[in-house]
């Protein structure tokens, strides 16, 4: 049975989770949240495509599956370029045939700063991975997902995308873009049994949100915004990877799973005088 939406009345509900016997593409998975979920699939039982454009970090991730016991193929591949796009859906067919998930991670955001300053340049390096990527890789894998009956997309999104972060703009209009995304191809691709979901994570420890967590003050202002008292971490993550990419949640589609920790503009002074760093 394909990942897509249709249900399964002979699973128990711990067997909903499992993919043994899928193949998962999964995006900037050198490190951070694409890394952790990308393991956390195989725990599950998929094999892992693993794509990025330094090919030696990847083969570290790849040892890590091929550890678990599922089989791994890294690809070095820029997401910007829709050739080196088809050029890696071609590799990944070739070699396991099949693509049943699709994890949309890969990111980038090299500017900060006040919308005035920025130029066309920061615009297209912005706007072309974290959007362009996820279309034209969507609609590749899409058309694979298709013609084998079913599959499941799952687009790494930001709460960014919801409100925006001040000094954030361009990222937070790209990920505005990525749910916008998420809806469209699940309203069209529906009736292919292909289902499209998003996670919306807030800051997570990861090397790409270093501006933060790497700043004590910003740290203690972000931890104090969140209802659970801390950032997150790559494997918080994981968790909804799994429920999306499995038949658990084979009636959604079209949804954005918020993983803030409760984060908010500003928290309940009570909390507030009860919370300490690191608690």
């Amino acid at each position: 049975m394909s990942s897509g939406g249709k249900p399964s009345s002979r699973k128990s509900s711990v067997e909903k989770f499992q993919l043994t016997g899928k193949t998962a593409l999964v995006t900037g998975a050198s490190r951070g949240i694409g890394r952790a979920i990308a393991i956390g699939l195989a725990e599950a039982g998929c094999d892992i495509v693993l794509a990025s454009r330094k090919l030696p970090d990847l083969e570290v991730v790849a040892q890590e599956v091929a550890a678990l016991g599922r089989k791994a193929l890294p690809i070095s591949a820029n997401l910007r370029h829709t050739g080196e796009i088809n050029d890696m859906v071609d590799k990944a067919i070739s070699q396991f045939r099949h693509i049943d998930i699709l994890v949309n991670n890969a990111g980038v955001n090299p500017v900060f700063g006040p919308v005035f300053d920025i130029d066309e340049r920061a615009w297209e390096v912005v706007t072309d991975l974290n959007l362009k990527g996820y279309f034209f890789l969507s609609q590749a894998v899409g058309r694979l997902m298709k013609d084998q009956g079913g599959g499941n997309i799952i687009n790494i999104a930001s709460v960014s995308g919801l409100r925006p972060d001040v000094g954030m703009g361009i990222y937070s209009i790209s990920k505005a873009g990525v749910l916008m995304l998420t809806q469209v191809l699940a309203q069209e691709w529906g009736q292919y049994n292909i289902r499209v979901n998003a996670i919306a994570p807030a800051i997570v420890k990861t090397r790409f949100s270093e501006l933060v967590w790497g700043d004590p003050a910003l740290l203690e202002k972000t931890r104090r915004s969140t209802v659970l008292g801390r950032i997150g971490e790559p494997e918080d993550m994981v968790g909804a990877a799994v429920f999306l990419a499995s038949t658990a949640s084979s009636y959604m589609t079209g949804q954005t799973i918020v993983l803030d920790g409760g984060r908010f503009p500003s928290a309940p002074a009570s909390m507030l005088a009860k919370t300490k760093p690191g608690e």
